[in-house]
């Protein structure tokens, strides 16, 4: 295990762009980082960013839990947007994490603040700007991934413990089917999740000090330890050259782990 960056105030987020940099935020800080070859900088951009999504373009697509919207930022020429903000004229419920599907709609949960509070939703901000409710009454719906060249969605469900599988159209931009697929467990529960090549699912168990690797049936593959109790999320190198990367908050820490398979993009 190598230690990337220490000192991070409760990091979250990673994801690799096309360059092979890494990006993640730093939640309680208000920043995003750009991580490249053992150096790393600082991008300030106010509020609580979560998860990231990177987007064709390569703008860096980000929740703001504190500001309660989905914001842009375009590394180009350093410029930060709001996207979204509202939902049927109400604020958006604390968004947490957020990706695109292979035409580049966002789907993105929306939690609030309470593992207990059943109204947790599920968005959908299509290429056209408009935006919808897809699914709710959710306990704290967290990572959200799609599997390699799949349709079908996974989402970690932080209150009941819970990975779901939905079938996801874009077409229609609706859940066609939806099933539990498996109870992750965990002292609080699954937290971000990643798939890789093969189609593995990571899920980071927040509270359970540990990356959690379930096979396409479920099936428990490993179980990889961090040195902190809660990982937050992580994400798979697709060059295959750098492993695992986790966020770990209890200790601040941006962690590389060992692992032989590939991430995708």
């Amino acid at each position: 295990m190598n230690i990337l960056i220490d000192g991070l105030n409760f990091p979250e987020g990673p994801a690799f762009d096309q360059q092979g940099n890494i990006w993640l935020v730093e939640k309680e800080s208000g920043n995003l980082i750009h991580y490249r070859n053992g150096q790393y900088k600082r991008i300030p951009v106010d509020g609580h960013p979560n998860g990231i999504a990177i987007a064709s373009d390569q703008t860096i697509w980000f929740c703001d839990a504190q500001h309660n919207s989905i914001r842009c930022y375009d590394p180009i020429n350093n410029s930060c947007k709001t996207i979204a903000n509202q939902l049927n004229g109400r604020p958006l419920k604390m968004p947490n994490d957020l990706c695109f599907d292979t035409v580049g709609n966002l789907l993105f949960t929306c939690p609030g603040s309470e593992l207990t509070d059943g109204t947790g939703y599920i968005c959908c901000l299509k290429t056209d700007g408009s935006l919808h409710n897809i699914h709710q009454n959710m306990y704290y719906p967290n990572g959200l991934a799609f599997a390699p060249k799949s349709s079908t969605l996974f989402v970690a469900e932080t209150g009941s413990k819970w990975i779901w599988k939905m079938q996801w159209n874009s077409a229609k931009c609706q859940i066609d089917s939806i099933e539990k697929f498996v109870a992750a467990g965990g002292q609080v529960g699954p937290d971000g999740i990643a798939f890789d090549e093969d189609g593995n699912l990571l899920i980071a168990l927040y509270g359970s000090q540990q990356v959690l690797i379930l096979s396409q049936t479920g099936e428990v593959l490993e179980r990889i330890q961090t040195v902190g109790t809660n990982p937050t999320n992580c994400a798979i190198a697709p060059s295959g050259t750098m492993g695992l990367i986790v966020t770990e908050a209890e200790k601040g820490q941006l962690l590389q782990l060992n692992y032989t398979k590939k991430g995708i993009l």
